[in-house]
């Protein structure tokens, strides 16, 4: 190959004299099947340049196909400007208390009460115990020390333990005497919200204050099928997916001190004794609960969230058909659907470039 197309390329200086070097019909065949080196070179390249613009449009187009996939999902959600932003040196009015559920996870607990005492906006922290035996006396003045330790300025906020009589999840939402904090921080003792991100939630909850705010949002659905009606209980993937919920769980989320008097007192009775009985569920009950008094739905921040432990009952099997059962329950002892939709999420535009 390389012989015959040398060939050709001398044959091309004949013909500057009128193709005279073209006289012979073996050349003639030869120059009709070999195209010179250069005209190969030219053809490569451009050959080359097709299919880099090629991979140029394949790639836009899948970009832009990726684009429109996550705007499905972000698009719902809109940006909570930080009401007092403007005057970040001066502190918003009041405080929370940390209500905090515990069960034999002292260490865990101790990490969770050390963070929050360090949290400027935290002015109580309530530990719920349901064991049986009373938290022993090193424990206590361990993590008196730890509140005392960890807080700053001279503001130091209020510690105690909220013994209960017996192992009950209601337990979780007793009232509590003496509470001086219209917002309460529900949160589990194996999970640690950064200060900053809990303080802005506070801000969020501030202006809606009859609802629920937090951090783990969970959705709902209507289900039709052979003639019956039902709710299904969709977790983080369904709210990723349809692009809403209807509830945020009591493990990281703010609501009024008055929600614990009406779980208590008003809710009922077959509620208590649901949650008591099948040992699960009580977020579900509260967040049926507020939206059934505030008619609104709630407001889930975005905001990082550690959960120090190790799996919990959620990763058990037959958990999302234990919660289905759940909420399809509740509801016919409501007799109705109190649960709002929404697709709102509360952003610090401080803190986020893209939301």
């Amino acid at each position: 190959m390389e012989w015959t197309v040398s060939m050709a390329t001398a044959a091309i200086p004949g013909l500057s004299s009128g193709g005279a070097g073209r006289d012979s019909p073996a050349k003639e065949k030869l120059f009709g099947r070999a195209p010179p080196l250069p005209l190969l070179l030219l053809r490569a390249r451009n050959l080359r340049s097709v299919r880099a613009r090629s991979r140029a449009v394949l790639f836009a187009v899948l970009s832009l196909l990726l684009l429109l996939l996550l705007s499905r999902h972000l698009s719902p959600f809109v940006a909570w400007k930080n009401p007092h932003a403007s005057s970040a040196s001066v502190p918003s009015r009041g405080g929370y208390a940390v209500l905090i559920n515990t069960w034999k996870r002292n260490s865990l607990l101790k990490q969770v009460v050390s963070h929050y005492a360090s949290c400027s906006r935290a002015e109580a922290i309530h530990v719920v115990w349901s064991e049986i035996d009373p938290p022993s006396d090193g424990l206590k003045s361990h993590l008196e020390k730890l509140v005392s330790s960890k807080s700053h300025g001279v503001h130091k906020p209020s510690f105690r333990f909220e013994l209960c009589e017996e192992d009950n999840l209601n337990n979780r939402f007793k009232p509590i005497e003496d509470l001086k904090n219209d917002a309460v921080f529900s949160v589990d003792d194996d999970v640690i919200v950064p200060c900053s991100t809990l303080d802005f939630a506070f801000t969020v909850w501030q202006s809606a204050s009859d609802t629920m705010v937090g951090f783990v949002p969970r959705t709902h659905w209507l289900v039709k099928k052979d003639g019956l009606a039902y709710y299904t209980y969709g977790g983080w993937w369904s709210v990723w997916w349809m692009g809403t919920y209807s509830m945020v769980l009591s493990k990281a989320a703010f609501f009024h001190r008055k929600y614990l008097d009406l779980y208590t007192h008003k809710m009922p009775s077959s509620i208590h004794d649901y949650v008591t009985r099948e040992r699960n569920c009580e977020d579900i009950a509260m967040s049926l609960l507020i939206a059934n008094a505030s008619g609104a739905p709630p407001v889930w921040v975005k905001g990082n969230l550690y959960e120090i432990g190790s799996s919990g009952i959620s990763s058990m099997k037959g958990h999302n058909e234990r919660r289905n059962k759940c909420l399809n329950d509740f509801i016919s002892l409501y007799e109705t659907m109190p649960l709002v939709s929404t697709s709102m999420k509360a952003v610090d535009t401080r803190q986020e470039w893209f939301w």
